[in-house]
């Protein structure tokens, strides 16, 4: 019998999140795992009156390209995905992850590389209304070290919220970081001050996200200073980087260290010019998700918690930094922390004074 939340969940991002109507073009994208979600959420598409392009992601296909594409393989600019992007109006992606360490033995060059070639697709589809969400399946359920019915609980405890609900209370905190001018940050190991003046801050009410629950926006580039110790690793292509601690001066990170895989924090600083700087402040509102999974969609989110992350900053917040990284590293405030907006005490503790 088939999970009654799957159903509850389509719903939620048919109509709610990318609001399907009738003669939509919808690319709808999906691990193989997550067939029952997938197959839930093109029935309703097809209800609506849209019309749905299915993309199904299969175990192994990634991994064979990234290990033996040529370079000129590598260069080839997927003109076909480029038409997808430009024809559909409305993205549905569902990640289904069958083995979280895939990438662990590929060079990160490659998939840092990749990521530039394909980037004017991901700008055009950024553009339009589009959604990405995480079914649960049992490898994301041994990095969270639960079993796969305790992940069930956890991912859909996280998503089947009142969103609407959640903007209203998003709107208090959007308004003071819109008419606030600085910040700061201050906990175990962490004192760092920026500038937000004049930027915009964007809810995060499941519009985009699934589960969503953050307020964010783009520090000013040359702003920051002071020294931040992360809580949690940064799991890129198969690799933890764990024991983050930057420091900045005018913006930029001018020290750094990690005590697992250094050397990966090192390529990604080293990315380009602008992967130095911050690119985004995010305030985790999700009460739901309590506790870190090592998957950055339900992390981020986490209720009580900050994350400051190096390199591309979002336009639609006023952010200018480009860059081609985005690497979103998380701050538990839930004790001993403080989030301070024109020196007037936000949180404390992970909880909002607000």
């Amino acid at each position: 019998m088939s999970d009654p939340r799957i159903q509850k969940l389509a719903k939620v991002l048919v109509d709610y999140s990318t609001r399907i109507k009738k003669g939509d073009n919808v690319a709808i994208n999906f691990g193989s795992d997550s067939k029952e979600l997938a197959l839930e959420v093109y029935r309703l598409v097809i209800r609506r009156g849209a019309y749905p392009k299915v993309n199904a992601n299969l175990p192994g296909f990634g991994y064979a390209y990234l290990k033996y594409a040529s370079p000129a393989q590598f260069k080839k600019f997927p003109e076909l995905a480029m038409h997808e992007a430009k024809y559909c109006n409305k993205f549905i992606s569902i990640g289904a992850d069958y083995n979280t360490k895939e990438f662990s033995n590929i060079d990160p060059k490659k998939i840092t590389f990749r990521s530039k070639v394909t980037r004017p697709i991901s700008d055009v589809v950024l553009k339009k209304q589009w959604v990405i969400c995480e079914f649960p399946t049992n490898a994301l359920a041994q990095d969270a070290d639960m079993s796969l019915e305790e992940f069930e609980d956890f991912v859909y405890n996280a998503c089947l919220v009142d969103w609407r609900a959640m903007a209203k209370k998003q709107d208090k905190l959007k308004k003071i970081v819109d008419n606030g001018e600085n910040v700061r940050i201050v906990g175990d190991e962490t004192d760092i001050t920026f500038s937000i003046k004049g930027r915009k801050a964007i809810r995060g009410d499941g519009t985009h996200n699934m589960p969503d629950g953050e307020v964010f926006t783009a520090p000013v580039d040359k702003s920051a200073e002071g020294y931040i110790a992360y809580t949690y690793p940064v799991i890129k292509m198969g690799k933890e980087v764990d024991g983050i601690k930057l420091e900045f001066k005018n913006g930029r990170v001018i020290n750094f260290s990690a005590t697992k895989n250094e050397s990966l924090l090192k390529a990604a600083l080293n990315t380009d010019k602008g992967a130095r700087y911050l690119g985004e402040l995010g305030i985790g509102m999700n009460y739901n998700i309590k506790r870190f999974i090592k998957q950055i969609l339900f992390d981020e989110k986490i209720g009580g918690t900050i994350h400051l992350a190096l390199g591309m900053a979002y336009k639609e917040c006023g952010g200018k930094n480009k860059s081609a990284i985005h690497w979103d590293m998380i701050k538990d405030l839930r004790r001993n922390g403080k989030l301070y907006i024109d020196n007037k005490l936000v949180q404390k503790n992970g909880r909002f004074l607000i």
